[in-house]
Parts: C-alpha cells; structure tokens; sequence
C-alpha cells in the first residue's frame, strides 16, 4: 500500500507527466513508482521500500547508483564550468574524452561528434554517412540496411532502420524506405546449425543484396552481438567479421550502434572487439556517462572526416545540439572511464558473469525458459507462455511481480533479461537470481 505522500506523488505525475514507453492508461490500475533516492544498486521509493536496479534503469546506470567517485567529478566540475558552447569554443573535458576514447580503438576512430541521447547519435551516423559519398561525388549512395528485429531509435531518422514493430508502425508513413534484412540471431539456426551457420547464413543474405545495390547504399547499420530491443537477440562475432568484408569489398560504410552494448556490456568495452574489426562509425550513449547525464556521440575514421574537410560551409557537416559536448557530462564520462580502468572492471565482469550464470542454472533448467542466453553482463531468456491472452500480458504481470519482490525487471514481450550494474556483490547477485527463479514460477503458473 503507498502512503498518503507517495499516492498524491504518483497522481501529480499521471496528471502532468507524460511517461515514456508506456500506454498511461494501464497506470489506472499499475502504480507508478515514486523513487526518493538511490544507493549502490538499489532504489528505494518515498515509502522506503528497496528495488535492486536489475536493469541498470534502461541499461545506463554502471557503477551504481549516487556513486562517489562519479559524484566528486560532477561536483568539481560544477565549480569550474558547467557549459559552453562547442561551436567555435572548446574545452578540457571534450578533448580529453575524445582523446581516451579513441585510444581505446587504437586511434582507428579518432574523430568524435557529440549529441545528447542514443538516437540523435544513429541520425548524425546516417547524415554524415551520406553527406560523406555526396562531398565524394558518389551521390547514388543514398539508401541503408538494417537487421530484422534491430532498434536503433525513435526519431524519424533512427526509426527508418529500426524493426520493431510497436514503435515503428504508427509512424511508417513518415519514414525513409530502407533495406531489412536477415537477423543473425542465433535462435534462428536451423536444427543441428549452430551460431555461426546462422551468422553464415544471415551475412549471404546481405551479400546478395550488396551485389545487385552496393553503388545505392551508403551504409549497414547494426547492433554488434546483441539486438537488445527485439528481445535480447544474439549472435556469433563471425556476423560482424562478414559484414566488415563485405563493406570493404563493396565501398558501403559500417555503423556499429554500440549505444546499449558498449561500454563493457559484452564483456569488452566495445562489442566490436570480439570480432576483430573496427566498424567505419560507432554510436555510444547510455552507460558512457555512467547513468549521470544525457550524452552520447559518434566516433569515425580520419578518411571520413577529412570528406569533409573544405573552405565550403555546405561541405562540412551540417548537425549540431545546443548542448554539444556538454562539460558536466564529459566529466561524469571521464570518471566512468576512470572506474573501468583503476578497478579493472572488465576483468571483474568475468567473474561476476560465471557467478550469476551459475547462479541462474536451476532458471536455466527450467521446463517453461526457452532459449537461455548470456553475453557478457547480459542474461536473457525466452518464457514459454501457450495461452495468447497470457502472452500479451506476461511482461506487465511480471514486472509487477518483481517489484513485490524488490526487483526492478521490465520484461521485452515473453523475454525475460537482466542487465544489472558492474558493482552487484556476490549476496547481490544470489538475492537476484533467487528471486527472479520465484518470481517465474509464481507468473507462469497465473
């Protein structure tokens, strides 16, 4: 039950907030939850009730929430200058970010172009894409690809190359044509294919493709090793490796949208790495600022950027955001980075991977969990639901389920996943993974 402040909280939002990626309708009868504060991986609520952040708040929050370190970083920074414009001006914060990040691709990608949210960076890729062949005179290259069941955005730009049903119908009208085609998605293997026959299988399609439009297409936009929106969807790095060749073969640029699996979700700090190639753009956003700040940016070779290096105005990149670049953000980056490299946390990812996946075996073992799967610090699975009217539902009943058992889990259709911060202690992750086997138990037997 909410209490008298916490009841008149929630209504003031249903009155004046327009929540994001929810029908406001079925908050008649799903409260919202009223947050007060955050600590480490928890939220706690105004009635102070605790929910373990298993979702790092839609996959930005790494390094816990309130965290000192990130915290002493924004404070210094707010003494010093918390913005300025990034046209004609510049600042230490931008330069050394842009800097550190680029050394983390050994200087392939030392160009960054900063926006505000994940899908502001999939637009700047795609303008500066095209507007790249058309400084190169190759104004036929006007067309994209995308995956099936890849979401890339909601702005009309990024929803032309997403595949998501729920977000793109409504607005189809609106949107560029572009090519989708064959998902690598490992759960599409044929019986007794493995991963990379269906990765093998999904690049021949898009091989076809190059060969007949190649001089029409300016880029392949892809989700590297996990198509997160669609439902945790993933795949061999053999995928990138092909799609990295063919690219070269056939003069199409590649855009790695790194903005959810970046950041050491997957286990390396870009998913890239595990393949073995560097893409020709990489989006990030999200975890880049460890959930303090809206940032996100695009990161691109030297022979793209110098397309459009000229004395003519209409040849330079035509894109900006009035917070560009924005200090206070660049410093909650710069500390997130900081993190990864004096706690060594890819290497501490590991083990925490191997505790919560053995952890999740009995789950895993489950008659009605389909399709177990782990990536990184990422686990998902598919819930076998039969009855349809139950299906539609599955992902409300249970992520109001998990709340009562202190769990913030917000299910995609019957997927069920857990992206949880890089700081959960080995308790954390047993109260997780226990709870979360209970919770399944109680919604697949409604």
């Amino acid at each position: 039950m909410q209490n008298t402040h916490s009841s008149q909280l929630v209504q003031r939002s249903l009155q004046s907030v327009w929540h994001p990626c929810t029908q406001m309708q079925h908050h008649e009868t799903v409260p919202l939850v009223a947050v007060k504060r955050g600590q480490g991986a928890w939220l706690y609520d105004v009635d102070n009730r605790r929910y373990l952040d298993a979702v790092s708040s839609w996959w930005v929050n790494l390094f816990g929430h309130t965290n000192p370190r990130i915290n002493a970083a924004l404070k210094d920074q707010l003494d010093t200058l918390e913005h300025a414009m990034l046209a004609g001006f510049t600042h230490e914060p931008v330069v050394e970010l842009s800097e550190k990040l680029s050394a983390l691709t050994e200087g392939v990608l030392g160009h960054c172009f900063y926006a505000s949210d994940g899908a502001s960076a999939v637009e700047i890729a795609l303008k500066m894409s095209f507007h790249s062949w058309r400084n190169q005179g190759l104004l036929r290259k006007q067309e994209f690809v995308c995956l099936k069941g890849g979401y890339h955005g909601e702005t009309v730009g990024a929803l032309a190359v997403t595949d998501v049903a729920v977000f793109r119908d409504a607005y189809d009208a609106l949107l560029k044509s572009t090519h989708c085609i064959m998902s690598p998605d490992a759960r599409l293997a044929f019986d007794g294919e493995t991963a990379e026959d269906q990765a093998r299988r999904a690049a021949h399609e898009l091989e076809l493709l190059l060969q007949e439009r190649a001089d029409h297409i300016s880029a392949v936009i892809v989700e590297p090793l996990v198509q997160c929106a669609s439902g945790m969807a993933m795949h061999s790095p053999l995928y990138l490796q092909r799609v990295r060749a063919l690219c070269d073969q056939h003069n199409v640029h590649m855009i790695a949208d790194e903005i959810a699996v970046g950041c050491g979700r997957t286990g390396t700090f870009f998913a890239c790495e595990q393949a073995k190639i560097w893409p020709d753009f990489v989006c990030l956003s999200k975890g880049i600022s460890g959930g303090y700040l809206p940032l996100s940016l695009v990161m691109t070779r030297d022979n793209i950027y110098q397309s459009f290096y000229s004395d003519s105005v209409a040849r330079g990149f035509l894109h900006s955001h009035s917070y560009t670049g924005n200090p206070l953000a660049c410093r909650a980056a710069l500390a997130t980075l900081a993190i990864f490299e004096e706690d060594d946390v890819l290497a501490q990812n590991k083990l925490r991977a191997q505790h919560m996946t053995t952890a999740l075996t009995p789950l895993a073992q489950h008659p009605q969990v389909k399709h177990f799967r782990q990536q990184g610090m990422i686990w998902a699975f598919d819930a076998q639901v039969n009855d349809p009217a139950k299906a539609a539902t599955f992902a409300r009943r249970f992520s109001s389920r998990a709340l009562a058992h202190e769990l913030l889990i917000r299910p995609i259709g019957c997927t069920v996943y857990v992206m949880p911060p890089y700081i959960l202690t080995h308790d954390e992750m047993d109260l997780l993974t226990t709870r979360l086997h209970t919770v399944f138990e109680e919604v697949i037997h409604e």
